[in-house]
């Protein structure tokens, strides 16, 4: 924190460090028979985007979904983006042969990094896929090339062809306008989005759903 003098006023200015929470709880997240055992914050400040230092809802209903679809992950591997605290990533992991987590904040990517050595630990045997993390902003070229050298996601795509690639969206609605335009948006950049049947739930006080997402 830096005080200046601007004109007889006093300006406070605040650096980072002024938002950052780092008192993290370990906490246990139940999905089906699975049992996840991680650390994160119970609320987080929106600035310098932390966000990503809680478990949202959006990630409950994904991971939930998951839980009860496990062959959609069977001998996959998984890239992941945003990966916050690593509850998807993680539990995907007790799935598929492996996940690189990938996020682009330095105090989201440490507790990243302490989640998966928690629970790639002796006393967690139910690791199964390899885990990686990398950080990764979207739209860092030398960033993402890093990733495809080692990973080959790109060719992965175009191996797959139009219609055959297909993604999950598990999605959290928070305003009426906002779920016609996300319908729209992706029709928009010629994609198919379809409601899976039987996946409405409420979580906490929102509504949400599962669509599966295929490139046209």
């Amino acid at each position: 924190m830096n005080r200046e003098e601007d004109g007889g006023d006093e300006v406070v200015c605040l650096d980072e460090s002024f938002f950052i929470n780092d008192d993290y709880q370990l906490t246990t997240f139940t999905f089906g028979s699975q049992v996840l055992h991680l650390f994160c914050l119970q609320s987080a400040s929106t600035d310098f985007d932390l966000t990503g230092q809680l478990v949202w809802p959006g990630a409950m209903l994904m991971n939930d979904y998951l839980s009860k679809n496990p062959d959609v992950l069977q001998a996959s591997s998984i890239l992941e983006l945003g990966s916050g605290v690593g509850v998807t990533g993680i539990l995907c992991s007790r799935f598929c042969r492996e996940v690189l987590l990938t996020d682009h904040n330095e105090e989201v990517l440490k507790i990243l990094k302490k989640n998966i050595e928690h629970h790639t630990s002796s006393e967690n045997p139910n690791s199964d896929a390899g885990l990686a993390v990398a950080k990764l902003e979207w739209g860092n070229s030398d960033q993402i090339n890093k990733i495809i050298q080692k990973y080959p996601v790109e060719q992965f795509l175009r191996l797959k062809g139009r219609g055959q690639c297909k993604f999950i969206l598990a999605y959290v609605s928070r305003a009426k306008s906002m779920d016609s335009m996300v319908l729209n948006e992706a029709t928009r950049h010629g994609l198919l989005i379809n409601e899976i049947v039987g996946t409405r739930s409420v979580v906490g006080n929102l509504e949400g759903v599962i669509f599966e997402v295929t490139l046209k």
